[in-house]
């Protein structure tokens, strides 16, 4: 009896082709993860009030880009790591100076683009000194004389005339900014478990594109 085996196909080619199949599902595999970690991150921030600016710095990048590899990987990212980190793991902040932090109250008005306004910036704006009011048991201050509050309800220089005693009529002592020695920052996401379910649904997710080739 003889037995022959003949291969049809060119088997390189068609090794190749397999391989090439492989490639191309886990890239697709590891894509879909990545836009669903993604999606979730961007979810998170958004559903935690942190704005649509914040969720938009969440980026995710496949590689090596522009060509499938069976050795792809994803890196899911944010444009803005300090502040995503701070909301993520609710850190203790201290000022850099190891003194006071400054909060600015709705008195304060806001700084540049809209940003938190520090007291040097205040000072600098407004050409005037800001006094320091220590409270025993309550957090200090940092208050503006001779102030007066407008219809937004921001502190302004009172103008007139002092009265004999030196008071200026109609003035106030406005809070500006709330003193603290620290601040805990409340935790508001919780990437990892999102990053992890995401790498779970991983194999499954690179069978499926495989089922597609």
């Amino acid at each position: 009896m003889k037995i022959i085996v003949q291969v049809e196909n060119d088997l390189p080619v068609d090794m190749k082709r397999h391989v090439d199949i492989g490639a191309r599902a886990v890239s697709a595999g590891v894509s879909v993860a990545a836009t669903q970690i993604q999606t979730a991150w961007r979810a998170q921030i958004t559903g935690a009030g942190l704005g649509n600016k914040l969720a938009k710095s969440i980026r995710a990048d496949v590689y090596p880009k522009g060509r499938p590899s069976p050795n792809a990987a994803a890196l899911v990212y944010s444009k803005a790591p300090k502040l995503i980190s701070a909301h993520d793991t609710g850190p203790l902040i201290r000022s850099q100076s190891g003194f006071w932090l400054a909060i600015p109250l709705p008195a304060a008005g806001k700084g540049a683009r809209g940003a938190k306004i520090t007291p040097g910036q205040w000072e600098k704006r407004t050409g005037r000194q800001l006094r320091f009011v220590y409270r025993q048991g309550k957090s200090s201050l940092l208050v503006a004389d001779d102030a007066r509050l407008s219809k937004s309800g921001i502190a302004a220089a009172k103008n007139g005339k002092r009265r004999k005693d030196g008071i200026l009529s109609g003035a106030r002592t406005v809070p500006i900014f709330v003193m603290v020695p620290q601040v805990k920052l409340r935790k508001r996401l919780d990437l990892e478990t999102a990053a992890r379910a995401g790498g779970l649904g991983l194999p499954a997710r690179i069978r499926a594109a495989w089922s597609k080739k």
